[in-house]
């Protein structure tokens, strides 16, 4: 029993220092709000994850395979090139969708701190690399083939990101600037989905 409850009041504070990063960033939220927040005193905080700082850096993480895993996943599934790229865009849309702070954490850190990069790095190894060699490996077979106009993998995955990350940047001034009903938000984000994989299909056509 006491194992459950330790392990409980490990997951409130992870949940809440999640909540509290993704909301302020890590300069400006503290391990002493974490703890307030999270019902508990802040020397369990240090128990639990010793520094804000690794506490951080779990979240960090945790979030940034979240942002690059639904694109960078391995898709098993049949299709052409065209089609696998289409799934990939969509699920890594959605997932910025229903993580929208999650662009927001990862521009800010890597700006003020660049060091989270080469941290990250160390972290997930070659894994990501992998993968886009495989991407590349498919692009440039559909290239050969005539399915898509030459392009490389850096352009390709440069375009899908920008285009997938901007509405979920630009929603504040959506919401706060225009302003727009969040319905009337939520409607143009979705329409952004099916535009995005228009943009990107039809320009990758010979």
């Amino acid at each position: 029993m006491e194992q459950t409850r330790e392990q409980s009041m490990e997951s409130i504070i992870l949940e809440t220092a999640e909540r509290l990063f993704l909301d302020k960033g890590f300069a400006l939220t503290s391990t002493t709000e974490i703890a307030r927040e999270a019902g508990c005193n802040q020397a369990l905080v240090h128990y639990y994850f010793r520094t804000k700082e690794q506490l951080f850096i779990r979240i960090f993480e945790e979030k940034i395979k979240i942002f690059a895993g639904a694109f960078f996943s391995i898709d098993e599934k049949p299709g052409t090139f065209l089609e696998k790229l289409t799934r990939k865009i969509e699920a890594h849309f959605d997932i910025i969708a229903q993580n929208p702070k999650i662009p927001f954490l990862i521009i800010n850190e890597i700006t003020t701190n660049p060091q989270r990069i080469k941290a990250l790095h160390k972290s997930i190894g070659e894994y990501p690399a992998s993968i886009i060699r495989k991407i590349n490996e498919e692009l440039e077979e559909a290239i050969a083939q005539g399915e898509v106009r030459p392009i490389t993998v850096l352009d390709l995955i440069l375009t899908v990101l920008s285009l997938n990350v901007l509405p979920q940047l630009l929603r504040p001034i959506l919401e706060e600037v225009m302003p727009l009903p969040p319905e009337e938000v939520q409607k143009l984000i979705a329409r952004r989905k099916e535009e995005n994989v228009k943009l990107i299909i039809n320009s990758l056509r010979p």
